[in-house]
């Protein structure tokens, strides 16, 4: 017997985007549950989602006044599952920021983030993480390290709208560097299989014509 998770991560829906794609739903068709790691952007996501499973989310750094709860930890299938959105504290995250900044998004502010995760978290089978935007697959001393990347991924369109909205300087900063990127990242949302004996991760994209990143 095994049960499958949805995994999903910095929808950012409606803050960002205007609705969840349609590619999404297909994704997740036929789940249990879906796991939601933080940066919801607001509860018509949460609500689009419940409408196909059950939905256990946690707060990220753009959830605030959302009342969820910055971890949950369950268990599947007796597997141990955290969920977590990722983010740090202000004098990790800012400066990290400002050194992608300058460095003009080679600098790589996200390195140690599941590492630190793993420390904090050690009982766990599997730790569920967004934020980074970037999908992450790696079991670390046994346990399984997951990251389904993000739905909304930055690129021309979304820096230009988001600018258009009057950010702060510091995120105004970080745009002018994230419009002129050469390489996006590609939407994603991820599948946990879940048994008592393991737990298979899978990363899927949300454009069609794109493999798994």
């Amino acid at each position: 017997m095994h049960t499958r998770i949805g995994v999903v991560a910095d929808t950012h829906s409606p803050e960002f985007l205007d609705r969840l794609p349609d590619r999404l739903f297909e994704v997740l068709r036929g789940v249990d549950l879906i796991l939601h790691a933080g940066d919801v952007g607001g509860k018509e996501t949460l609500e689009a989602l419940a409408a196909i499973a059950p939905v256990e989310a946690v707060r990220g750094d753009h959830d605030a006044g959302s009342g969820l709860p910055l971890i949950r930890e369950l268990t599947v299938e007796g597997r141990r599952i955290a969920i977590v959105h990722g983010n740090r504290s202000r004098w990790v995250e800012e400066p990290e920021t400002l050194l992608w900044t300058l460095s003009l998004g080679s600098y790589r502010p996200h390195a140690g983030l599941a590492r630190d995760l793993r420390r904090r978290f050690v009982d766990a089978d599997a730790i569920v993480f967004g934020h980074t935007h970037r999908p992450h697959v790696e079991t670390l001393e046994g346990t399984l390290m997951f990251n389904p990347g993000a739905v909304h991924q930055w690129n021309p369109q979304t820096t230009a709208r988001r600018l258009a909205q009057s950010p702060g300087w510091f995120e105004w900063s970080w745009l002018q560097v994230a419009r002129h990127l050469r390489h996006y990242g590609t939407p994603s949302a991820g599948i946990l299989t879940v048994s008592r004996s393991q737990i298979v991760p899978t990363v899927l994209p949300l454009e069609s014509g794109s493999s798994a990143p």
